[in-house]
């Protein structure tokens, strides 16, 4: 687990389920999302295992978030807009230190499926961290 105020099971339910709504309605990413899932329950549930798997080592999450995401029709701007999405709805969501934390982590997973759908160069770019340790930081505001 981990040691983070305010983040746990049920606050990344929350927060998964609050992004998803926000997808749904994104003029853009919306239709990219509801052509491929039918069953939003099921798809927020699977995220939330993966989510929670990821943030707090619950080992609830099985699957290939790689071959999930091939042959989505999508562009880099779409991951983008998708990481603003994230980032948005998690600081406010969540208490500071646990946004930063799953910002932390969607901006260091998020680039292993942009690799392999060819959505951005090998290479690492300024800002986001390959590997290493988070350190909890405040967020201005």
């Amino acid at each position: 687990m981990n040691d983070i105020p305010g983040l746990d099971a049920a606050a990344i339910g929350l927060l998964v389920d609050r992004f998803y709504d926000r997808i749904r309605e994104h003029p853009v990413l919306g239709p990219v999302f509801d052509a491929r899932i039918s069953d939003w329950p099921a798809h927020k549930r699977r995220l939330t295992a993966f989510w929670c798997s990821t943030a707090l080592r619950s080992g609830t999450y099985r699957g290939n978030p790689m071959a999930m995401h091939k042959g989505l029709p999508v562009d880099a701007g779409h991951f983008q807009r998708w990481l603003s999405l994230w980032r948005d709805t998690a600081g406010e969501m969540l208490p500071a230190t646990a946004a930063d934390y799953m910002i932390y982590l969607v901006e260091r997973i998020g680039h292993g499926p942009m690799l392999g759908m060819g959505l951005r160069a090998r290479g690492r770019q300024l800002g986001v961290p390959l590997a290493g340790h988070w350190t909890a930081t405040r967020r201005p505001g």
